[in-house]
């Protein structure tokens, strides 16, 4: 007769969209959460119809089905770090900074999807407003890409000097670090991540992978970060190792659809996959 032996790990919390491509929101943070021996929860907060191409249809969930999925999570299984990626609008946003604060969610890592990072916006302007004043200063780390750290900073990033003042600036707003990330940046930018805690400003590298399928690398990026933390690292090595991870994610890109295609998340099976073939 064989035993049943229960393994106590931890659990990460994603708050985040629907991706039917598979290559971001939901899915892309359950792989990130799988991949480091963290078991994955997750609240929806929309339905998207997209792939490597683009999106198609954006459908919102209630805030009350979010707030729902939230509780059932936290009451019976509980969370040792929770990540939000696309809420969508203010009423799901005001709904979770609020579920935040009374259930006293911990670790909370702050992906700002707000704009693309093309430079598109993704949410109105009330629901800026609302992410900056009420969940944004609950958050343990803020992750934005170039142009979410222009809107929430207030003015144009083009230089690493820029990135270092936008990450000052956003911590104001009430997040114990900021990320700034240089995924947009070009030239010698690209890639380069600057960290400021209040008290250390880091400026952040690693190699750069020429790859276009990058879908999905905002989301894994704070999956990741997430994924640490839930394991108990500090908070700067959660984020260095979240950006180790995504850099080898990068190397093994996969190259399905028509569009950008997502990084590999398991990259150690896909290589293994690769020699047996």
């Amino acid at each position: 007769m064989t035993r049943e032996t229960a393994l106590s790990v931890p659990v990460a919390l994603t708050i985040a969209g629907s991706d039917s491509g598979g290559g971001a929101g939901i899915q892309a943070d359950l792989r990130t959460f799988a991949f480091h021996c963290v078991h994955g929860t997750s609240a929806i907060t929309c339905v998207t119809a997209q792939n490597t191409l683009g999106v198609n249809r954006v459908d919102a969930l209630p805030a009350a089905a979010v707030v729902a999925q939230i509780q059932a999570v936290v009451a019976d299984i509980g969370v040792q770090a929770t990540k939000t990626g696309m809420l969508l609008n203010q009423e799901i946003i005001q709904a979770v900074a609020v579920q935040v604060r009374e259930l006293k969610i911990d670790n909370l890592v702050v992906d700002p999807v707000m704009v693309s990072r093309a430079g598109a916006q993704l949410i109105d302007d009330a629901a800026v407003v609302c992410l900056r004043e009420q969940l944004i200063p609950q958050a343990k780390i803020v992750t934005p890409n170039r142009y979410e750290a222009q809107m929430l900073g207030g003015w144009e990033i083009k230089s690493l000097a820029d990135m270092q003042e936008a990450a000052k600036g956003i911590h104001k707003l009430g997040a114990q670090a900021v990320l700034v990330k240089g995924g947009g940046m070009s030239g010698d930018l690209r890639g380069v991540d600057v960290w400021f805690d209040g008290e250390q400003l880091l400026t952040l590298t690693t190699s750069l992978v020429e790859t276009t399928n990058t879908h999905g690398t905002g989301c894994t990026l704070a999956a990741a970060i997430a994924a640490n933390l839930a394991q108990g690292k500090d908070l700067l090595t959660a984020v260095q190792l979240a950006k180790d991870y995504v850099t080898t994610a990068l190397k093994s890109a996969l190259s399905i659809g028509k569009g950008q295609g997502p990084v590999g998340h398991f990259f150690p099976l896909l290589s293994q996959s690769s020699e047996r073939s």
